[in-house]
């Protein structure tokens, strides 16, 4: 998988509106993907804070996977990304 380089900034505007640097993001091995912890690597990967290919390694999470969290808040917003909304979100 093969991007761009762009230069790395030094944060982005997380989900809830505040700057976001790399020390406030969930850290490596998070177990437990709570709403705002995915918007907050979604919004790191599209800020240029974090590359996929990065953010994929540091969280052990497929790109598939990534790309299903990036879907569902351009569909649904943050509530997409509710686990428990799952199947309502698919119909």
């Amino acid at each position: 998988m093969t991007e761009p380089l762009r230069p790395r900034v030094k944060y982005v505007i997380g989900p809830d509106g505040s700057p976001l640097t790399i020390a406030d993001l969930p850290p490596p091995g998070t177990q437990r993907w709570v709403i705002r912890r995915k918007a907050e690597v979604v919004a790191a990967v599209r800020g240029g804070l974090l590359s996929l290919d990065e953010a994929c390694s540091r969280y052990t999470l497929t790109t598939e996977e990534f790309l299903g969290w990036q879907a569902s808040i351009d569909r649904h917003g943050l509530a997409g990304l509710r686990t428990t909304r799952i199947q309502h979100y698919r119909q």
